[in-house]
């Protein structure tokens, strides 16, 4: 593993603490512009966000409908009733996105597919770095903010579903992470340059409570009236 890793694992809580539970579950309260964007206007409720943290699985609740979830694997994605009817579904999810650009619409399994990897990426960050296939290379320190950031360019594999093969993670001096940019192929493939803070810990293990992701433009600096996704976490809780 690479060294700077694994110092950025111990410093969220460390592996062996994270191999000892199989998926977490947290409040999650979610804002930003995309949505609009994208037909599908997001409400300020608080849901439940359940990941299972060693193989790619997620759903939110309630879904579309108070009685109604999300059920999320790279290769499916379904709109469930919660006991366990089906209401829509999707083999092949990702196929489905060919040819969007910024502003095509989503429709519901779209929207409930984005949320499944990218919550899935953000409550297993940075330990999805240290995931079989995935490799790490780093690069050259980013100062920002008076920081000095260190960072690391991940490449995933075809079998994690996520925002883009090629991701770049940024760790402060104390190795908590600070920023992910990454590019956004469901949605034209525009770039993001997502920061993180106000750091919880839950069982030993930390995480940022709140990200908020802004397109970038073309020198890769934030648009800052351009905030795309806004989340809240809290009620952590791993098992």
């Amino acid at each position: 593993m690479d060294q700077l890793l694994a110092k950025i694992l111990q410093a969220h809580g460390g592996s062996d603490r994270y191999a000892r539970f199989s998926q977490i579950r947290a409040t999650i309260v979610t804002g930003g512009g995309l949505w609009a964007i994208k037909g599908v206007p997001q409400d300020p409720d608080p849901r439940e966000m359940t990941v299972r943290l060693h193989e790619e699985w997620a759903s939110v609740r309630p879904f579309g409908a108070p009685d109604q979830r999300t059920a999320f694997t790279p290769g499916r994605v379904a709109i469930e009733r919660t006991d366990g009817t089906v209401v829509a579904e999707r083999p092949d999810p990702r196929a489905s996105f060919a040819g969007h650009e910024l502003a095509t619409p989503w429709d519901g399994l779209q929207r409930a597919y984005f949320n499944g990897y990218a919550m899935w990426t953000y409550l297993t960050t940075p330990f999805l770095l240290a995931m079989p296939g995935v490799t790490v290379t780093p690069l050259p320190d980013l100062h920002e903010n008076g920081e000095q950031w260190h960072g690391l360019r991940a490449a995933f594999p075809e079998d994690i579903a996520s925002h883009s093969r090629e991701q770049e993670f940024w760790f402060g001096d104390d190795l908590l992470l600070r920023r992910h940019d990454y590019r956004v192929d469901v949605a034209g493939g525009f770039p993001a340059v997502q920061y993180v803070h106000h750091y919880i810990e839950a069982q030993g293990l930390r995480m940022p409570s709140k990200r908020r992701a802004y397109r970038c433009g073309d020198d890769g600096r934030p648009l800052p009236d351009e905030l795309m996704v806004a989340i809240d976490i809290s009620d952590l809780h791993y098992s």
